[in-house]
């Protein structure tokens, strides 16, 4: 699934566009983008938040984000886990349960196993599946406003 969202005012970068695509592969638990907010060093990068989804009616789907993200700098082969602490503190506060936390690890491992780790390259010379196959068409695809 793909769409995209508008870029709230205090996050804009003047002269860059004022939406982000989003993907999400629902089987995988996560949600990527390439935000057009990202300048300098993590300018091109991808950003992976962990993610579950809700019908909320018909034809309607929420995407929550579920606290770890990841972030992948456009160059060299390196990443970064990010907000565990926000997901530590969502379990200990009752925001989520002991089972959403698990699959919101296994989901984050899983995904660099399948997308960012190649343990069979010593060291690393590219990504397995990184952007991941599933999102590279659609990211070619117009703003889906347009008309």
């Amino acid at each position: 699934m793909a769409y995209d969202v508008e870029i709230l005012p205090p996050w804009r970068v003047p002269g860059r566009p004022t939406t982000d695509r989003c993907f999400v592969i629902a089987d995988e638990g996560i949600q990527i983008t390439r935000p057009v907010t990202f300048v300098d060093a993590l300018e091109g990068g991808w950003y992976i938040d962990l993610v579950e989804l809700a019908e909320t009616g018909p034809k309607r789907l929420v995407v929550h984000d579920l606290y770890v993200d990841i972030v992948v700098p456009p160059v060299s082969l390196r990443y970064e886990v990010l907000d565990l602490d926000e997901l530590a503190d969502a379990l200990q506060d009752g925001a989520i349960d002991a089972a959403t936390a698990v699959r919101v690890l296994r989901n984050a491992q899983r995904f660099i196993d399948k997308h960012l780790r190649d343990l069979s390259q010593d060291p690393p010379s590219s990504w397995p599946d990184f952007p991941p196959a599933a999102v590279l068409d659609l990211a070619e695809l117009p703003p889906f406003d347009a008309g």
